[in-house]
């Protein structure tokens, strides 16, 4: 298999650092030439899957300008520039909960569009979350954090109230190695 070939780039909305928004000229392995590709680039980011050293998931219960009632999701941030993925996602742990973790484990790095561009999303585990510091964080939308047990998050899993697909692999990827461990 051959990849696809990028041609020329023409930008078509800067809101950096959040969103670009790029036409690609794309030249398939045959020749055929696709132009206005879309291409979308937003930030990489982190969602964190923590655990407390009484084995309660931490979560929060919130809205979301973009979904349809509450939700339930995990610990999540975009990386900052330079930033290393486990650096970002202990940094939001922290700043989201006022909570650290001595054992980590990374669940993987997953594209979120690949013929589209998007971002990079990293997923992780955080084992012994313990408080440390009042919360710290930025976030403008409405949350509650709260404690939830293995039998708790699996049920709202299943129930689809975690309604953001990388909140609930980052989970369902918790789950399953902590099955293996």
């Amino acid at each position: 298999m051959k990849p696809w070939k990028t041609k020329d780039r023409k930008l078509i909305l800067d809101d950096s650092p959040w969103l670009t928004v790029e036409h690609h000229t794309v030249e398939l392995p045959d020749g055929k030439v696709i132009p206005n590709w879309p291409w979308v680039t937003t930030p990489d980011y982190i969602n964190v899957v923590a655990m407390t050293e009484d084995e309660q998931f931490l979560c929060f219960r919130q809205v979301k300008y973009g979904i349809e009632g509450v939700t339930l999701s995990v610990v999540g941030g975009y990386i900052n520039e330079g930033e290393e993925p486990l650096v970002a996602a202990k940094r939001e742990l922290l700043e989201e909960t006022g909570y650290e973790a001595p054992d980590w484990f990374s669940l993987g790095s997953y594209l979120v569009d690949p013929n589209r561009g998007i971002a990079t999303g990293h997923l992780f585990l955080a084992h012994g979350a313990h408080y440390i510091t009042p919360r710290d964080a930025d976030d403008l939308e409405e949350q509650e954090l709260i404690f939830l047990t293995r039998e708790e998050i699996e049920q709202a899993i299943e129930k689809g109230e975690i309604k953001v697909l990388a909140w609930a692999a980052a989970v369902a990827f918790a789950l399953r190695h902590m099955q293996q461990e």
